[in-house]
């Protein structure tokens, strides 16, 4: 089931439905409202950048992503995002919107699960033209507050096709379910993350053999199904020691699920190649 995850209190620009439109020219918030959210933020609602003209860098989880012409970024509930210290370029499109607005849509869209770990997609110029005049037809909806919340929700549903499109584009082979059974993965994985599932119960939950999931795991990630577990126990890890959300190595362990600190912590050193101690006071 998923998590309602609310807007920040007058975000939205629409009366029913919790959702946002930026552009150069409008949708802006004010210097308060934006000093009050802060510029590194876990995120509460899924984020999207499309870049018309120019470039930017944006960071997400800690990682700096470039995005210039016709690229798109985006971003998920619950990943750090910090906002970059130039602009988004000469002319862009940010739009934000929760999952109660996510909820509302008629389908699901893949892309948002990142089963191909890459949060910037490139979009050929027939594309990039079809998905600026969706952005257009959004910032004309949301120019208003009181439009109709479901002729917001058909543009978005498009909107959100033609990025899923793109997303797979290159990697799309018909007849295989290789992109299910992965994204099948990623999501138990998510929803079992603190109870450290073995590699057996989740080969069983997907109805595939251990040999069959280790070559989908590898062939989508670069990883093995244990290293693609680890470096995700561990980017939690990081997201909340970034928040200091953890008083002390140990508190953070059990909640990871960990019942031994100290192997955690060789654990965290071993894939960020830092101690714990480290990398926090690299974040001071």
């Amino acid at each position: 089931m998923r998590n309602i995850n609310l807007f920040p209190e007058t975000f939205s620009q629409n009366k029913q439905l919790p959702i946002r439109i930026v552009t150069p020219d409008f949708g802006h918030l004010s210097m308060e409202t934006a000093g009050k959210l802060g510029f590194k933020r876990r995120l509460q609602y899924y984020f999207f950048l499309f870049v018309l003209d120019g470039r930017c860098q944006h960071a997400v989880d800690l990682d700096t992503i470039e995005v210039g012409k016709h690229e798109l970024l985006f971003a998920l509930p619950h990943q750090i995002q910090q906002y970059p210290a130039t602009t988004h370029g000469s002319d862009y499109y940010k739009l934000g919107f929760d999952e109660e607005c996510f909820s509302r849509l008629p389908r699901q869209f893949p892309f948002l699960l990142n089963p191909l770990n890459q949060q910037k997609i490139s979009f050929l110029p027939a594309a990039a033209i079809r998905l600026k005049a969706i952005f257009e037809i959004l910032l004309g909806l949301l120019s208003t507050a009181d439009t109709d919340p479901e002729l917001i929700l058909a543009h978005l549903n498009s909107l959100l096709t033609e990025i899923n499109t793109a997303y797979f584009a290159a990697d799309r082979k018909p007849a295989d379910n290789r992109i299910e059974k992965f994204i099948g993965f990623k999501l138990f994985v998510e929803n079992n993350l603190t109870d450290h599932p073995t590699i057996r119960n989740i080969a069983e939950e997907l109805a595939v053999s251990k040999d069959s999931l280790y070559h989908i795991v590898k062939h989508f990630s670069g990883l093995s199904p244990k290293e693609f577990i680890t470096n995700r126990l561990i980017l939690e890890a990081r997201r909340r020691l970034y928040y200091n959300e953890r008083t002390s190595v140990k508190e953070l362990a059990f909640d990871l699920g960990f019942n031994d600190p100290d192997y955690f912590s060789r654990l965290f050193k071993k894939v960020t190649g830092k101690t714990v101690a480290g990398f926090f006071q690299d974040l001071s």
